[in-house]
C-alpha cells in the first residue's frame, strides 16, 4: 500500500475535539469582577454556515474583559461565556491568521436584522483552545508579525488606529496629547503616532510609565493634568472623569478630542461646556474599527517595524494572573495569553 495515501498525510484541519480548556465568566460581579472568573473545560465550538474554527495560538487582554465580568455588555442568560476579543491563529486550511472582532458588522455569517456585536457579547470569545468567527472576519496574519503581536492589533490597537487616522484625521507633523499612558490604547495611540510622524506628549501619574512613555516615542510624558508646553491638534482620551477638563484645555482652536472609553468614570465634574462651544471644539466618539481599517494597520505595521508594545505573556492556564495585573493597573502595554 503506498504511503502516499491520504490518511499518511498531516491534515491541517483543526481536530474535532468535544471540550477544550478556556478562560470564561461564570458569574457576574460589579464590585469584585474577577470572583465571576472561571478556569477549565467549556464545549468547543460548533462551526454554522457562513463560519470558520480558528486554532488560537494568542490572545490578548483588554479592559472589555474586566467590563464584561462586571455585567456590561454581557447579560446573565448568556453565561456562562468565554472572554477574549483578539485573537490570532491558524485556520481550517492551516493560514495563519488575525480576527476581526466585531460580529455582523457587515452582516456575513449573521441574521439580516442582527446588531453588530463585539466577541463576548453574543459569541463565545477567545481566551480557548479554538474559537469560531464568520470567516468574512477572518484576515491573513502578515509574516512579519509573531502571533502574539498580531493577537494585541484588533482590539486596542484598531481604537488607537481609528481614533488617530479617522476620527481625528491628524496628518504628519500634528501635535497630539495620549491621556493615561499605560493602558493598551493609549500605549497603541503613542506608538502609531511617532511611527505616522506626529507630534506626541502623554500623561500618567506613574513615573515610570511616563518614562517608558517617552522610550516609545513621545516628546514629553508629563503628570496628569499637568500643563503642556503647547496646545494640541487633538487629544486621545480614554481615562474619561479624572482627565476630562485637563483634556479640553489642551486643545488648540478648532481642535479635536475623540473619546473611546471612560475608565475612570463617565461623569467629569467640569463639562467644559463653554470652552467646546466658545473655541469651535470637535468631541468625537469612536469603537473599535473596521475590517478595513484592520487590514491597514497590519499593513502598517509589518511595512513600518511599529509593533505592539507586551507587558507580559502568559500560557492559557494562568490566565487569572493577568487579569489580576490589569484590574491593577501595573501593566505598560499588552498582556497575551498563549495557547
Amino acid at each position: 500500500m503506498s504511503h502516499r495515501a491520504p490518511w499518511f498525510r498531516r491534515s491541517a484541519v483543526p481536530p474535532i475535539v468535544n471540550v477544550m480548556f478556556a478562560a470564561y465568566a461564570a458569574r457576574i460581579d460589579r464590585d469584585q469582577p474577577l470572583s465571576g472568573l472561571e478556569l477549565g473545560e467549556r464545549p468547543a465550538p460548533e462551526v454554522r454556515p457562513g463560519w470558520s474554527a480558528v486554532n488560537v495560538k494568542a490572545a490578548s487582554l483588554n479592559h472589555h474583559d474586566l467590563w464584561s465580568l462586571r455585567g456590561v455588555g454581557l447579560a446573565e442568560d448568556k453565561l456562562p461565556m468565554i472572554l477574549g476579543c483578539d485573537a490570532a491563529g491558524v485556520d481550517e486550511d492551516g493560514n495563519e491568521v488575525v480576527l476581526h472582532s466585531v460580529i455582523g458588522q457587515s452582516g456575513h455569517g449573521v441574521g439580516p436584522k442582527e446588531p453588530r456585536s463585539i466577541l463576548t457579547e453574543r459569541y463565545q470569545g477567545t481566551f480557548a483552545e479554538q474559537v469560531a468567527v464568520p470567516t468574512w472576519n477572518i484576515l491573513p496574519k502578515p509574516k512579519e508579525l509573531s502571533f502574539e503581536e498580531a493577537a494585541c492589533l484588533p482590539t486596542a490597537w484598531l481604537t488607537a488606529y481609528r481614533m488617530l487616522f479617522t476620527n481625528a484625521g491628524v496628518r504628519p507633523g500634528d501635535s497630539v496629547l495620549v491621556q493615561g499612558a499605560g493602558g493598551g490604547v493609549a500605549t497603541a495611540a503613542i506608538a502609531l503616532g511617532k511611527a505616522a510622524g506626529l507630534r506626541v506628549f502623554a500623561t500618567s501619574r506613574d513615573e515610570a510609565k511616563r518614562k517608558r512613555a517617552v522610550e516609545l516615542g513621545a516628546v514629553e510624558a508629563l503628570e496628569s493634568g499637568a500643563r503642556l508646553p503647547q496646545r494640541v491638534d487633538a487629544v486621545i482620551e480614554t481615562v474619561g472623569a479624572a482627565t476630562w477638563s485637563h483634556s479640553v484645555k489642551s486643545l488648540k482652536p478648532g481642535g479635536t478630542l475623540v473619546i473611546s472609553g471612560a475608565t475612570s468614570g463617565d461623569r467629569p465634574s467640569h463639562a467644559e461646556l463653554t470652552r467646546i462651544f466658545f473655541l469651535e471644539l470637535k468631541v468625537v466618539g469612536s469603537t473599535m474599527g473596521t475590517k478595513d481599517e484592520l487590514e491597514d494597520l497590519l499593513s502598517f505595521c509589518a511595512a513600518t517595524g511599529v509593533r505592539p508594545v507586551i507587558d507580559e505573556v502568559l500560557p492559557m492556564d494562568r490566565a487569572r494572573e493577568g487579569f489580576e495585573r490589569m484590574e491593577s493597573g501595573e501593566q505598560f502595554g499588552k498582556i497575551v495569553l498563549t495557547n
